[in-house]
């Protein structure tokens, strides 16, 4: 469907003047409307859940109104408990700090009664001395030194700590001070940790005269810690003003020496809070020792605290989950269920106006007809219940006009044609027939129908469709599947099916027929120089000529490309009764042809059989044929050849050599092949200058020893892998094993020698014949100017454009490149001329009767001068005598290779010969 443009959408309904707003519908559409809206809110299953939203609400708004009662008493008993355990904690070390601090008291009165050596001896034997185990009390002189222990102890000297110095650094005769806290440490004398607490002592005269010291275990400050008040997490701490704890439990664990911010820490518990970095939140409470530089510190773990808020706040909303879910899995069931009744009311309501809808939008016929019944309950008859607009198009009849009425009556030709035994078959047995026929009453006459019958309750359903379009469609695509589709002749399928059929009519009439493989002769010329559509057209006019040529009942097929099929049937079992028809389409299709305003002109090879002489079966016919065809092309192309024995002898033959082609390739490539495997190798003719007669280089020469049938001529094999494509790995071997033999030469001391290498048109057109090139260059290490490539003059003309541009980039590499065969093709001189390349080299077929022939003179002659004049020498092959030699030289040639100088020798006979000439240079120059 497309988008409506911006005219229609912007434009008012008709009738309707522009400018003004489009028109609201009657009032009572609108109130019909909001009733069906209402009575579709009313349903059920979209009322019930709306109403099921307050006690959900209702639910949800209690349980988190009990969490938060409780948490809110759960916050509240945390504090309680930690004001309570601050207040006692705080009574218990204010009455312990109390008792040390009466402790110093009692040691500074006897120090300054008794000595600091007799004081401790007078309170032992009075009792005034805490026990030994968990109190140490000791006596310094003004140096620090402790003169005097209970219990005893090892020399201890304490002037370098900062409590000492305190006491010392008071003014004389100035009051004691408040008694001295260290931090807990260790000494020398006793190598668990401690705290000191300490009072200056005085001499008579009020100077300093040594502190009074009383070390304590930290435990002992925090070994009123209890799991059951505390818990596992709790903390008890004694704190120095400077916030540095000298006492701290955690648990089971004492330790002491961490920083607590007492500072900030309230009287009473507020907030959780991290006192100490164990990542544990507590409430905390702090309260400083009134006359020691000392606080206390109490936190509770908040996760402790919270526990069993936690656990009544999980059962209150596992409580609300289970009571929600309980409460929409029955509102959720009782609205399915509303929804499926109001669902199938529905489907009732709309069943009717939908199948309306359908069947008069339906392209096709719909009957839906009624059983009459005789009395014995057979169906005698069908009635017309309900019609569509297309049933009466079909018809002829209006849709009003058809129901009710009988079908006997309405159409009487049904009960002749077929359709209503058809009909009362499915009323009573039911399933589904389908019928296909093309109308011979009017208004369908001639369309092609398809009619399909379902029963129902009570009667038949009948859909007809008209399938015109579609038999139309099929036949098209038939033709298209069995003929070609530039020719419209008859395909590769439909010429084998014809041709079995052929077979058997000739078969059970004892008749003959002939069977003509068809090739035409230099359309590939055409296609390739004029293009495709060219090359298309032409096909089209001589697959009308030859079609012309036959009878009404023969065959013309195209097998693909340039190839046809000429099946003749109830022919005369005499070959020369067919020469009349042959020779006519071979002289038909042989006329010149005006293709893109340029007369062309092609032949034909034919290759004939006939059945039963040459073959009983199609695909003996069709195998000796092809045979017979390649003879005629063999035999100088444009002829017919009828078949013979001979010629399968031949197609062997070739299949026999292809297969020892790739034997012979893959022992070649595979170095631990046998010897005896018929592996290719090469050989090398010298080339000659011919004014010096020293050899400059060596054309390469592929040679194949066959395992059975000895040494295989390569004009014998090199077409051969040229149509099977085995010529571009054989000519890739022989490229590299050139380039590594011609590198030996070098490294040998063999300097200055070029090897020349034939590329075949197969290799020339392969994408990758530059990169194997330089490969075979690179893996060899011969110079790119040692080596040269030789192309045919046919070749570059195949693809010129192609062929330059190959040539450039082998040009650009380094690499020498020459025409062979020169003068036996068809390149203009303007293509010579954009050839870029450095030899051009006469054809042996100029150079035979050069000593005789004026012509093979005359041609020889024109290639040496034009070759000059394009700067480009020129090298004459087959030289085989002294006059040819003669002429040459006389007529400036510049090289040749023939058997004159030497036949192709191997590798190692080349190297005597190069070794050789090099001798000779040496004498010459000595000389």
């Amino acid at each position: 469907m497309t988008a409506p443009s911006t005219a229609q959408t912007l434009a008012p309904p008709a009738g309707q003047p522009l400018g003004q707003p489009p028109a609201q519908p009657p009032a009572s559409e609108r109130a019909a409307r909001r009733a069906r809206r209402l009575r579709g809110a009313l349903e059920t299953y979209i009322s019930l859940p709306l109403f099921a939203l307050l006690p959900l609400v209702a639910i949800w708004i209690a349980t988190f109104h009990f969490i938060d009662v409780e948490r809110n008493a759960a916050l509240g008993a945390a504090r309680d408990a930690t004001r309570e355990q601050v207040d006692t904690y705080e009574a218990q070390m204010a009455r312990n700090l109390t008792a040390i601090d009466q402790t110093l008291k009692v040691i500074k009165y006897a120090v300054e009664m008794n000595g600091a050596t007799g004081a401790l001896p007078v309170l032992r034997r009075q009792g005034l001395l805490p026990p030994g185990l968990v109190i140490v009390v000791s006596v310094t002189d003004r140096d620090g030194k402790v003169v005097a222990s209970n219990p005893a102890m090892p020399a201890l000297d304490v002037s370098g700590q900062s409590f000492f110095a305190t006491h010392r650094d008071l003014e004389d005769g100035s009051a004691a001070g408040a008694p001295q806290v260290s931090h807990t440490l260790s000494d020398s004398a006793r190598a668990e940790p401690h705290l000191h607490f300490s009072r200056r002592i005085n001499d008579a005269d009020g100077h300093f005269a040594g502190i009074a010291m009383v070390e304590v275990d930290p435990a002992y400050f925090t070994s009123s810690y209890e799991h059951s008040r505390e818990g596992e997490r709790g903390l008890l701490a004694l704190v120095g003003n400077d916030g540095v704890a000298r006492a701290l439990r955690v648990g089971d664990k004492v330790s002491w020496g961490q920083h607590i911010a007492i500072d900030g820490l309230p009287g009473d518990a507020a907030e959780p809070r991290l006192i100490i970095p164990d990542g544990v939140p507590r409430y905390a409470g702090m309260r400083r020792l009134h006359g020691f530089p000392l606080a206390v510190v109490v936190g509770l773990a908040h996760g402790e605290q919270m526990a069993q808020y936690q656990q009544h706040r999980g059962t209150y909303l596992a409580a609300a989950l289970g009571a929600s879910l309980l409460l929409v899995a029955v509102v959720g069931l009782v609205s399915a269920w509303s929804w499926q009744l109001a669902k199938a009311r529905r489907r009732e309501r709309h069943a009717q106006e939908t199948y309306a809808a359908a069947s008069e939008a339906s392209l096709d016929a719909i009957f839906v007809l009624r059983n009459v019944l005789a009395t014995d309950g057979a169906v005698a008859d069908f009635m017309v219940e309900e019609t569509n607009s297309r049933a009466g198009q079909l018809t002829g009849i209006a849709k009003d006009a058809m129901r009710g009425r009988l079908m006997g009556e309405m159409l009487p030709f049904y009960r002749g044609n077929g359709m209503f035994e058809e009909l009362a078959r499915v009323a009573q047995d039911g399933g589904v027939a389908e019928t296909e026929w093309q109308a011979a009453a009017q208004p369908a006459s001639g369309r092609w129908l398809q009619r399909q019958v379902v029963r129902v309750e009570g009667g038949v359903v009948v859909t007809i469709r008209d399938i015109t379009e579609r038999k139309l469609t099929e036949e098209r695509i038939r033709h298209m599947a069995h003929h070609d589709e530039l020719t419209g002749l008859p395909n590769r399928s439909l010429i084998r099916d014809r041709l079995e059929q052929a077979v058997k009519h000739a078969q059970r009439h004892g008749n003959c027929l002939a069977l003509a493989f068809v090739d035409l002769d230099g359309f590939k010329l055409v296609n390739d120089g004029l293009g495709h559509n060219a090359g298309d057209e032409l096909l089209k006019v001589v697959g009308g000529r030859m079609q012309a040529c036959l009878r009404r009942n023969d065959t013309l097929g195209r097998l693909g490309g340039d190839e046809f099929v000429i099946l003749l049937q109830d022919v005369a079992d005499d070959p020369l009764a067919l020469a009349p028809v042959l020779e006519k389409i071979r002289q038909a299709v042989g006329e010149p042809v005006m293709i893109a305003g340029q007369a062309v002109q092609v032949g034909c090879s034919m290759g004939v059989v006939m059945y039963p002489r040459d073959g009983d079966d199609p695909k003996t016919l069709m195998m000796n044929a092809d045979a017979a065809m390649y003879r005629a092309k063999d035999l100088g192309k444009h002829n017919f050849q009828f078949y013979t024995r001979e010629m399968n002898a031949s197609v062997e033959e070739k299949l026999v050599l292809l297969e020892g082609l790739r034997k012979a390739l893959e022992a070649t490539l595979d170095a631990d092949a046998p010897a005896h495997a018929g592996r290719f190798h090469l050989v090398y003719q010298p080339k000659v200058d011919l004014r010096t007669g020293r050899m400059f280089g060596v054309e390469a020469l592929i040679r194949w020893r066959h395992p059975e049938h000895g040494l295989v001529p390569p004009p014998r094999f090199i077409g051969l892998a040229e149509e099977s494509g085995l010529i571009v790995a054989i000519g890739e071997w022989v490229v590299r094993s050139a380039c590594r033999q011609a590198q030996a030469w070098r490294a040998a001391g063999l300097e200055g020698l070029t090897v020349s290498v034939n590329v075949s048109a197969r290799q020339f057109e392969e994408k990758r014949l530059v990169e194997r090139v330089a490969n075979a260059l690179r893996e060899s290490g011969l110079p790119p100017s040692a080596l040269e490539l030789e192309v045919t003059e046919s070749l570059l003309m195949r693809d010129l454009n192609q062929a330059v541009e190959r040539m450039r980039e082998l040009k650009a590499m380094g690499v020498s490149l020459s025409i062979d065969d020169f003068g036996t093709g068809y390149s203009s001189l303007s293509a010579l001329k954009s050839f870029p390349i450095s030899t051009l080299k006469i054809d042996k077929s100029f150079v035979r009767d050069l000593a005789d022939s004026t012509d093979d003179q005359a041609i020889a002659l024109a290639v040496i001068s034009l070759g000059h004049r394009l700067n480009l020498r020129v090298i004459a092959e087959g030289v085989e005598t002294e006059q040819q030699r003669d002429f040459l030289l006389a007529h400036e040639c510049d090289e040749m290779q023939g058997y004159l100088f030497s036949a192709p020798v191997d590798a190692e006979r080349i190297g005597e010969m190069l070794a050789q000439q090099a001798r000779r240079d040496r004498m010459r120059l000595a000389g």
